[in-house]
Parts: structure tokens; sequence; C-alpha cells
């Protein structure tokens, strides 16, 4: 079966690179680690779960080797749309920024694990918001597909209401992800409701805003 990525070793040079980084990482960081290390913190950076240095050595190399696999053929087995060939190029763009972002985050708590001072509410709010914001100037270029994008019951039904619903999606994630940059340094409930307030206000309003496109389309408006 012929993946529509069409993966070749020029393709794969970066997300290859991203997971051996991981893993040297790794390897290299196993035996300057405490025997019990950090591996979760909250909102404002502030440590709140605890792991063995072995678990932490394992997880983030593992879920890039993972997160590599299945990013890489899930579309051999996407039955809504075989338009991947279309948006190959934004498609592995997406997948190796995704990528990026669990390697930095992997870095930055290794980093604050062997002692040094790094901040990591900002890191991670700073780094998933950037993403956020990138992927938003994908958006319009993806093509109608069960796997990646904004996946409602309308949006898979209309290669209309698809790209009206992404064009529009695109905005707001830039905008959200460039206000989830600035949350560490915002006072609690203002960074709150950027936070619950944006997961709510995309997951309600897009999936409304896709049902009217639809609804419109069937009426002939």
């Amino acid at each position: 079966m012929k993946n529509p990525l069409h993966l070749s070793w020029q393709t794969e040079i970066w997300p290859t690179l991203i997971t051996l980084l991981a893993i040297a990482l790794s390897l290299w960081s196993y035996p300057h680690l405490p025997a019990q290390v950090v591996t979760h913190w909250g909102f404002y950076g502030e440590p709140n779960g605890w792991s063995s240095r072995t678990f932490h050595a394992i997880l983030f190399p593992g879920i890039l080797v993972f997160m590599y696999a299945l990013l890489s053929i899930v579309p051999l087995f996407d039955k809504v749309g075989q338009r991947y060939e279309e948006f190959a190029g934004v498609y592995r763009t997406m997948r190796n920024l995704i990528m990026l972002v669990f390697l930095v985050i992997f870095m930055a708590a290794t980093a604050s694990n062997l002692g040094y001072v790094v901040n990591m509410g900002a890191a991670v709010a700073g780094v998933i918001g950037m993403m956020m914001a990138v992927l938003g100037n994908y958006f319009g270029k993806l093509k109608r597909n069960s796997f990646i994008g904004i996946r409602t019951p309308w949006t898979l039904k209309s290669d209309n209401v698809w790209n009206k619903t992404h064009r529009l999606g695109g905005r707001v994630f830039i905008v959200w992800g460039l206000g989830l940059m600035i949350t560490p340094w915002l006072a609690p409930k203002i960074a709150l409701v950027i936070v619950m307030g944006g997961i709510i206000a995309i997951i309600i309003g897009l999936t409304a805003y896709s049902y009217f496109l639809f609804a419109r389309e069937k009426k002939g408006l």
C-alpha cells in the first residue's frame, strides 16, 4: 500500500533527528539525574508529581517513537478521504512541529531535574502556545480527512464546510496560541479564562459554526 505522504529519507531527516536527540539526551542525562525526579508541574511551574528517573528517561523518547510511527502511517487507514497527497507537505510539517514541541518539553524537564533554573510553566505554555499559533497558519491548507484538523460531523461531510471552518479556526488558534504564551505572567484568574475559556470557546464555537454552514448548504443558501 503506497503511503500518500511520499515518505523518503529527505522528508524524514527532521523527525528522525528529533527522535535521536531525545534518545541521546535520555542516555546522557540518566546517570546525572536524582533517583526521584519531577515529572509534572502545576500551571505556574510548581512541582506536583514525581516518578523514578527511569520512567522519566523512557517516557518522552517512547512517546516520540510512538508518535513518529503513528503520524507516519495513519493516513493509510483514513476511510473518510484520500486527499493526503494534496497536503502531504503541510501534514509532514505539522507532524514535525508536534514532535519538536515534545522534545523541547523533555529538554526543559530534564534541565530542571538536573538543577538548572527553568520556569516550567512559562516553558510549557510558551512552546504549546507557539505550536497552536503556527498550526493555525496551516489549517487553511488541510483537506478533508478524519485524523487531523477540525473534525465535526459536518466538516467531514462537506469540503465547503471543512474549508470555511478551518479558515476561521486557523485565525482562532493563532490568537489563542499567542494568548497561551503570555499566561504565566498574568493574574491567575485571567490566565484561567484564557486557557479554559479558550478551549471551551473553540470547541463550542467551531462546532456550532460548522453546523450553521452545513445547514445553510443543505438549504442551498
